[in-house]
């Protein structure tokens, strides 16, 4: 994205589409893994979206789906 204002060009955060898609395949909400992951939603939203996230937060949605936390510090991780 590019501000005409400015003349920056403004990098957004790629998605975690792997991770969207494998929560829906489970038929779960943003809220629900935040509860079971004990995060606000907001957090997980983060996550989904592709911010940063700590290696506390990275560990607690994972350990709900079940996978190994690291993924989120991969680079190439368009598919768990």
């Amino acid at each position: 994205m590019y501000d005409l204002c400015s003349g920056v060009l403004i990098l957004k955060p790629a998605k975690r589409v792997w991770l969207r898609e494998l929560r829906e395949s489970k038929g779960l909400t943003q809220k629900e893994i935040a509860t079971l992951s004990g995060l606000e939603r907001s957090t997980y939203a983060k996550a989904e979206l592709g911010y940063s996230i700590s290696v506390k937060t990275a560990k607690k949605i994972a350990s709900v789906f079940g996978f190994d936390w690291s993924i989120f510090f991969e680079n190439e991780c368009d598919v768990l």
